[in-house]
């Protein structure tokens, strides 16, 4: 069985030590790995112990814990990093979540900084990412003809 973090390592090899406080995650990205991990298998104390510490006041346990045992997480994409590495101090991960609620497929698209304080990283600050959506037909106007063929206006047609 691979990685609650869709890494394809076993869990042992991957985020189980960073979980159970065996190990600290060495890059920006393994402890970003690790903090999907958390969310998806409800470990809210490893979220609030891995944010960085002047930031950890704006944590919200109760909306996480909500949030981690409402969700089916389906996935995590790293996207890019920048820096982030065992020699950087700071570093940024471009991630996407996926996750269920409800049955309905959702995405968390986030551009995360994380910094290294005592020679242990901690998730800082987050940006979301908008998701763009992109028509594939072409767009049709009230008054064009009606998509169907029936040779009416889209406004007395199928626009009704």
């Amino acid at each position: 069985m691979s990685c609650q973090c869709f890494s394809e390592l076993k869990p042992e090899e991957c985020c189980q030590p960073y979980l159970k406080g065996e190990m600290s995650p060495p890059t920006a990205a393994s402890l970003m790995r690790s903090r999907y991990t958390a969310f998806a298998t409800g470990n809210i104390d490893y979220i609030v112990e891995t944010h960085h510490p002047d930031k950890r006041h704006e944590v919200d346990q109760e909306e996480i814990k909500v949030w981690s045992e409402n969700s089916e997480w389906e996935g995590l994409e790293i996207i890019e990093t920048h820096k982030g590495t065992e020699k950087d101090s700071e570093g940024v991960v471009e991630f996407v979540a996926k996750y269920r609620i409800k049955g309905r497929l959702q995405t968390h698209h986030e551009v995360a900084e994380f910094q290294k304080v005592d020679g242990k990283w901690y998730f800082y600050d987050g940006q979301l990412q908008r998701t763009t959506y992109v028509r594939e037909a072409p767009k049709v106007g009230r008054n064009d003809p009606c998509t169907c063929g029936s040779g009416k206006k889209f406004k007395k047609c199928c626009g009704r």
